[in-house]
């Protein structure tokens, strides 16, 4: 499949209006879009749950020349699926809560940004991340990820952002206990305690640059744990993750490869880009090339 050297003017939009930003968003979005030069041949609110995966898969049906899907990272890892194999770009609007997906591939997180990223950057081919056969943008997690993200209280994330997750995130950290985490990579079987393991196509988690060296046009996927058995730990390397000191380094290892099977004792649930949807054991791998992005145009 060829990549575009300039960005098609045409497209379907497609907003989760159940995201925090959404609602709100949806029609500021359609006329900045028609503004800045985009033809829509379609623009759809996604009012009711569980319909979204349901309107891309319709949508892609119409082989659309570029798809600008609005909502956080789960949202995007949801549409994702329906453009492997296919020439349709991928334009992601950041409408969520940590959007890290867009922080990786340097998309602003301003609506007016983002929509100059979709009429005037650059299709470009990237990776996705795999967990056994399902597609996903930027970062699966074990952990204390899968309590934030599957148990948060809807209101709490809505109204309060980030700030609610990590209100929700302190509450479940009192709760949570260590797992014995087996990896498997290049043949070799490796055994140790774990407090959280981020398997990654993008640097950030959560909106936080945790997995320095996840890139998702690397061609492999980095498998990053948080190594200890007291929640104090993952605190500290939370902490200083956040604040980019070395001591981060001190607290992980991390396996990089094209397939990494990942077991847990007992078996723990994944979060995949924020959406609680699997369960180990299951084989990590790197879909290299997979999708067309639009991204920022290189400064100069």
């Amino acid at each position: 499949m060829t990549q575009p050297a300039s960005p098609p003017r045409s497209a379907i939009l497609i907003v989760n209006a159940l995201s925090r930003q959404g609602r709100k968003q949806f029609e500021v979005a359609r006329d900045k879009l028609r503004a800045a030069g985009i033809e829509l041949a379609d623009a759809i609110a996604i009012d009711r749950p569980g319909t979204l995966e349901t309107v891309v898969a319709e949508a892609m049906a119409r082989k659309p020349a570029m798809l600008i899907v609005g909502g956080g990272d789960g949202s995007l890892s949801c549409a994702v699926d329906h453009l492997v194999g296919t020439d349709t770009i991928f334009a992601p609007l950041p409408l969520g809560t940590a959007n890290s997906f867009a922080r990786s591939l340097e998309i602003p997180l301003d609506l007016d940004g983002a929509i100059d990223v979709i009429a005037n950057g650059v299709p470009r081919r990237i990776d996705l991340g795999m967990i056994d056969d399902d597609y996903y943008c930027n970062c699966a997690a074990i952990g204390l990820s899968t309590r934030i993200g599957g148990q948060i209280p809807p209101l709490l994330k809505k109204s309060l952002g980030r700030l609610g997750y990590l209100i929700w995130a302190t509450w479940q950290s009192m709760k949570f206990k260590s797992f014995r985490l087996v990896v498997t990579h290049d043949g070799v079987r490796e055994e140790r305690d774990a407090l959280e393991v981020r398997i990654a196509n993008g640097p950030y988690h959560g909106g936080v640059e945790l997995v320095d060296e996840a890139d998702p046009q690397s061609g492999e996927i980095v498998v990053q744990a948080v190594v200890g058995r007291s929640p104090a730990q993952l605190g500290w390397s939370w902490f200083t993750s956040w604040l980019r000191l070395r001591a981060r380094k001190d607290t992980t290892v991390e396996y990089r490869g094209h397939a990494i099977g990942i077991e847990t004792i007992p078996p723990q649930k994944v979060s995949i880009d924020g959406e609680v949807l699997a369960r180990t054991p299951f084989t990590a791998r790197i879909a290299a090339g997979a999708v067309l992005v639009m991204t920022p145009r290189a400064a100069g």
